[in-house]
């Protein structure tokens, strides 16, 4: 899977051997993350939400298609887009706090 935010996978700006991937709890030596009752880690919540996220848009375009064949009422058209607008726009502030938090945390010293 592609990484939409471009956040996992060690970018330029990367310090030490460990990268967002084991912060994220994709494995590596020592740390297997933090899960849920679901056995499910942050990095896989983090993807669900992206794919949810990316559903409701695929919504929206259909919607929007769908009102100029005329399949599809206005009502529908405006409910789909603000969902998906809602969506995306909390997914961004959960990638903006993460982002500052790592960026916090590569600047402790050890």
């Amino acid at each position: 899977m592609a990484d939409p935010l471009g956040l996992i996978g060690g970018g330029a700006g990367m310090r030490g051997s460990q990268g967002l991937n084991d912060l994220l709890g994709a494995g590596g030596a020592g740390g297997a993350g933090a899960t849920n009752e679901n056995g499910d880690t942050f990095k896989d919540a983090l993807f669900k939400s992206i794919e949810q996220v990316n559903h409701l848009q695929g919504e929206a375009d259909a919607a929007q298609e769908g009102i100029a064949t005329g399949d599809r009422s206005l009502e529908d058209v405006i409910l789909a887009t603000q969902k998906a607008d809602t969506a995306f726009r909390a997914l961004l502030a959960v990638r903006n706090k993460f982002t500052a938090a790592y960026e916090e945390l590569k600047q402790i010293r050890v």
